[in-house]
């Protein structure tokens, strides 16, 4: 089950107004986008006020019901900001995506732009937290740098375990696994080229 967190002040990205603009643009009640995208509208309306900030789900889900890439909604903001040679994602807009049992977070720190070539994940893993993964495209790599921790990965036929500091390099073309068998949390980068 994937999470939002309810955040306050500045620290909120102005993603919310523009949802709003184009929900009215749209001529949609708050109710007739939340029946559209499944986001609750309670919900929904914590988000066009600021006072949410959504997950990655959520915002596919509303891009989704209103018709436009995600790509455009992050486009929009970006376009509205004035420019700079130096892009600055504050990490209450880092979107995350979280395992059904809240065991394992990964923070998704590469662009919209990379996903399927090239994208990278900051990986948070409770003890005795796995994430499985089905077979990416054809010649997909993964590469695990574990920052914190103990962590082992099981890819096609192979095991291997790694400790702070190691990276573990490994076919993602195949079924694979990331495990915390220990009793500690465990935190590492991950990096998937297609």
């Amino acid at each position: 089950m994937i999470n939002d967190q309810v955040m306050t002040g500045s620290e909120v990205p102005p993603l919310g107004p523009h949802i709003r603009q184009l929900r009215k643009k749209r001529r949609l009640t708050l109710e007739q986008l939340a029946a559209q995208s499944g986001v609750s509208r309670s919900m929904l309306s914590q988000i066009e006020r600021g006072e949410a900030n959504p997950t990655f789900a959520t915002l596919w889900n509303l891009t989704r019901a209103l018709a436009i890439d995600l790509s455009e909604l992050v486009t929009s903001r970006a376009a509205a900001a004035p420019p700079s040679a130096i892009e600055v994602v504050g990490a209450h807009f880092t979107p995350e995506i979280r395992s059904e049992d809240g065991l394992c977070t990964l923070r998704i720190l590469s662009p919209a732009q990379s996903a399927g070539r090239m994208e990278w994940y900051e990986v948070l893993m409770a003890p005795g937290a796995a994430l499985s993964s089905d077979p990416h495209a054809r010649g997909a790599m993964e590469h695990l740098t574990v920052i914190e921790g103990d962590l082992e990965v099981l890819s096609g036929g192979a095991r291997n375990r790694a400790a702070a500091g190691a990276t573990l390099r490994y076919a993602a073309d195949v079924a694979h696994e990331i495990r915390n068998d220990s009793a500690a949390s465990a935190r590492a980068l991950l990096v998937v080229i297609g």
